[in-house]
């Protein structure tokens, strides 16, 4: 077998860059491609959209500037939140 040839010091490298990558490939990679997508989702709100706050109120998306969202709870009630707690409405689920 020529993994028992290799010397303790090359079998622990071995290993060590093995985790690494799968920590690369099963944590890091996906974390990355999710909030570059939610970036993106929010970079294409436009003024009108219905959207979700983090703390699960919906309302709708007025405008943004300088990581602040203006939104509209219901018709003349505006309020900023932080661009970041902005989210898509979840879908519902039909029985």
């Amino acid at each position: 077998m020529m993994l028992l040839d290799i010397s303790n010091g090359w079998k622990t490298a071995i290993m060590v860059v093995l985790l690494i990558a799968v920590f690369y490939l099963f944590l890091i990679k996906p974390q990355s491609d999710k909030a570059k997508k939610e970036a993106a989702y929010r970079e294409g709100l436009k003024n009108g959209d219905r959207v979700m706050t983090a703390g699960g109120i919906h309302v709708t998306f007025v405008s943004a500037e300088n990581g602040m969202a203006t939104v509209e709870a219901a018709p003349g009630h505006r309020m900023k939140v932080l661009t970041t707690s902005l989210q898509p409405i979840p879908e519902r689920k039909r029985k």
